[in-house]
C-alpha cells in the first residue's frame, strides 16, 4: 500500500476519532484544540478522501410559549371552563368569568362532547380526568424537553394552538472514520507530496437553483405569449385587499397575517371614481360601512395579484395576457412549507371568450413545460374569484397530492367597479413549492440555508 500524505489537521482529527469513534464537530474542537474553521476544513478533506463519515440528524426541543405558561399556571381554557361549570351553568356568567377564552374553551368542550348546551344553560357531562395537552404542559413546565420525551399524541394538539408550545429544530452532526481510515498508520505516513492524490474539485460560481427556477418560469410564460408587468413590494391596502373584494374585517388583513408599515398611509390610492365604486361594491355586497382610512394603510404585499389588478384597472384592455413575478410577504410561522418571505407567480388572461376551460388548459401546458405531468383540479373558494379551483400535483417523494396554484375567474364585484368589462382568468402560486418538486426537497427552508453541499449537488443536476 502506498504511503499517504496527511495534513496536521487531518492527523489530529483521525487520532481523536480513533480514541473516541463518534464525535460532534464541537467535541472535536475540544479534543484536538483546533479552531471551528480548521475542524470544518479537516472534515471536508477527509470526506473527499473517503476517510470520514458525516451523519446528520434532527431533533425537536419543546418549550412553553406565552399561552402555554399561562395555562400551566391557571389551567387550560377548557379546564377552567369545565371547573366553572361545577358551580355555574349560565352562559352569560361563564362568558363574564372567562372573558376572551370562553369561545375557544366552549368550542372544544362541545366538540369533545364534554357538555350539553340548551339555551342559556350548559351542563357538564363526563369529561376525562386529564384533558388533552395537560400531561405535556406539566412535563415541560419551565424546562426544555426533547419531543421524543413527550407523548406525541398529547403534544400534537398543543402544537396546533397559537403560542402554547415553541418547537425548536436542532441539527446535529456525528463524525466517524470509515473502515479504511481506522487501519491507517499515521506514524508511517509520508511528509512529502503525494503526486497521485486527487485534485481538489473546483466549484465555478453560478446562479442559485431557486433563481434558475424563477428564470425558467419567466421564460415559459414569455414563450406562451405573456408579457411581464412590475409593481412595488409595498402597496396600499386598497389595491392589496379592497380592490380584490376582500372585506375590511377579513382575518387575512389582521396583524397576525399581514405586515403593515407602521404610521404610514397612502395619500392617493386610486382615482375618486375607482374609490367610490369599490366602496359602493363593499357596502352593497358585504353590508358594512367601508372606511377609506383602512384602505390607505400601507402593507408589504401579500400576493402579486395587487400588481395585476392595478394594471388592468389602469389599462382596461379588451384582450391581455400578462404575468407578474416577485417577492411577497406574510406573517406566518416558518415551517417546512411556509416562509415569511417567498416568491410568487401571478398571471391573468383577459378576453371576451375567456372561460374556465381555457384557464385549465393554460395551467396544464405550463406544468407540462416545467416537467410536472400528474395534475388535477379541485373546486375551492377564494374571495375574489368565482368559480375557483385549486391545482393539485402529485409529489412522488411524499407519495401524495399537494396543493400548488390557486386559480379562477375574477368576480364581477372585482372587475366592474374598476371598469374592466371582459372576463378575467387569474391564477397564482408560490415558486418555492414548484422548486421543491423540481429538486426533490421536502423542506422549503433548504433554499435559504446556504448548504453548500446541497447547492453544489443541485447545480450538477442541471
Amino acid at each position: 500500500m502506498l504511503s499517504q500524505v496527511f495534513h496536521d489537521i487531518e492527523k489530529k482529527i483521525i487520532t481523536s476519532l480513533k480514541d473516541n469513534p463518534k464525535q460532534t464537530p464541537e467535541n472535536l474542537e475540544k479534543s484536538t484544540k483546533l479552531s471551528p474553521d480548521q475542524i470544518r476544513r479537516g472534515i471536508e478533506w477527509l470526506k473527499l478522501k473517503e476517510l470520514a463519515n458525516v451523519d446528520e440528524s434532527k431533533s425537536s426541543i419543546i418549550t412553553l410559549g406565552k399561552n402555554g405558561k399561562e395555562s400551566l399556571e391557571k389551567g387550560l381554557p377548557e379546564r377552567r371552563f369545565l371547573d366553572l361549570l361545577k358551580t355555574k351553568s349560565k352562559l352569560s356568567d361563564l362568558q363574564k368569568e372567562l372573558g376572551p377564552v370562553f369561545g375557544p374553551a366552549m368550542g372544544l368542550a362541545r366538540k369533545n362532547n364534554w357538555v350539553d348546551a340548551a339555551g342559556d344553560t350548559i351542563t357538564l357531562k363526563n369529561p376525562p380526568d386529564v384533558l388533552p395537552g395537560e400531561k405535556s404542559l406539566k412535563q415541560i413546565g419551565d424546562s426544555k424537553l426533547s419531543a421524543d420525551e413527550l407523548d406525541s399524541d398529547d403534544l400534537a394538539g398543543l402544537l396546533k394552538r397559537p403560542d402554547f408550545v415553541v418547537e425548536e429544530v436542532v441539527k446535529t452532526k456525528q463524525i466517524s472514520l470509515t473502515d479504511s481510515a481506522k487501519s491507517i498508520n499515521l506514524d508511517a505516513s509520508s511528509g512529502g507530496i503525494d503526486v497521485e492524490a486527487k485534485v481538489p474539485e473546483v466549484f465555478v460560481a453560478r446562479t442559485h437553483p431557486l433563481k434558475d427556477t424563477i428564470d425558467e418560469i419567466r421564460e415559459i410564460f414569455v414563450t406562451l405569449g405573456f408579457s411581464e408587468i412590475y409593481g412595488n413590494m409595498t402597496q396600499s391596502s386598497f389595491w392589496n385587499f379592497d380592490a380584490l373584494f376582500t372585506p375590511q374585517d377579513h382575518p387575512a388583513r389582521e396583524l397576525q397575517d399581514t405586515f403593515y408599515l407602521d404610521g404610514i398611509s397612502a395619500k392617493k390610492i386610486a382615482t375618486p371614481d375607482q374609490i367610490r365604486k369599490v366602496s359602493d361594491s363593499h357596502k352593497k355586497n358585504w353590508r358594512y360601512q367601508w372606511d377609506i382610512n383602512e384602505a390607505r394603510k400601507i402593507v408589504l404585499r401579500t400576493h402579486t395579484t395587487c400588481v395585476t389588478i392595478k394594471h388592468l384597472a389602469e389599462t382596461k384592455p379588451d384582450e391581455a395576457r400578462v404575468f407578474s413575478l416577485g417577492r411577497v410577504f406574510r406573517n406566518e410561522k416558518v415551517s417546512y412549507k411556509h416562509l415569511v418571505e417567498f416568491n410568487q407567480i401571478e398571471g391573468v388572461v383577459v378576453g371576451k371568450d375567456a372561460n374556465l376551460r381555457n384557464l385549465m388548459g393554460i395551467q396544464r401546458e405550463f406544468y407540462k413545460r416545467i416537467g410536472i405531468t400528474k395534475i388535477k383540479f379541485w373546486p375551492t373558494f377564494f374571495p375574489y374569484t368565482e368559480p375557483s379551483l385549486q391545482t393539485m400535483v402529485y409529489n412522488e417523494r411524499l407519495g401524495k397530492w399537494v396543493e400548488l396554484f390557486g386559480m379562477g375567474i375574477f368576480r364581477p364585484e372585482v372587475t366592474k367597479p374598476l371598469g374592466i368589462t371582459k372576463p378575467v382568468l387569474a391564477w397564482g402560486g408560490g415558486i418555492e413549492r414548484i422548486a421543491m418538486l423540481k429538486y426533490g426537497l421536502d423542506d422549503v427552508r433548504e433554499f435559504y440555508n446556504n448548504n453548500l453541499s446541497w447547492l453544489r449537488s443541485a447545480t450538477k443536476c442541471q
